[in-house]
């Protein structure tokens, strides 16, 4: 390759770059999450999620079974995840506030061990959080995210049953009238 085809690729490639800073900086934000109201009776993903045992940030690992005939309010994210990490200190707030009486918040992250428990590490996080890897995806998708996109929330009912899907970062106010309903 010759020098000069050295400085027209990276010419371009910081066009594109920059192109791509401002689309980033200057887009709008979406309404809300896209969201799913799951048919009574739909159970198959949460039976595969009580089969699941995921390390917890500090390495142990857990039987998700645990929380069975409690309410869950799954959140699939990730560190490098903006809109996951912008949700999570609402998350650990309405955990703290007390809607754990009645749901049980949990996490399950879409990395490495090592990057979810340096993260954990930084950040207070009020409740919950596994390491799934890219098994979490696939754990998702069983829930409806056939895009594998993040945030991805579950709202499962204490009989076990999903309420409802949520794609995107959460709109708190809709969350609360949803957990209102349990």
């Amino acid at each position: 390759m010759t020098k000069k085809n050295l400085i027209a690729y990276t010419v371009i490639a910081l066009m594109f770059g920059a192109m791509g800073a401002y689309v980033g900086t200057h887009r709008k934000e979406a309404a809300g999450p896209l969201t799913t109201t799951v048919a009574p009776g739909v159970t198959g993903p949460v039976d595969a999620l009580y089969k699941q045992s995921l390390p917890d940030a500090a390495g142990t690992t857990q039987a998700l079974a645990q929380f069975k005939g409690k309410a869950l309010l799954v959140n699939f994210w990730a560190p490098w995840c903006g809109p996951c990490v912008q949700e999570m200190p609402e998350l650990s707030a309405l955990q703290a506030e007390g809607v754990g009486k009645n749901v049980q918040i949990i996490g399950i992250g879409i990395d490495s061990p090592a990057n979810i428990a340096e993260f954990a590490g930084k950040f207070k996080i009020a409740y919950p959080v596994y390491v799934a890897g890219m098994g979490g995806t696939d754990l998702s998708r069983q829930f409806g995210n056939s895009a594998g996109g993040l945030p991805y929330t579950v709202l499962i009912g204490a009989d076990g049953q999903v309420k409802k899907t949520y794609l995107g970062r959460l709109k708190f106010d809709q969350l609360r009238a949803d957990l209102a309903t349990l």
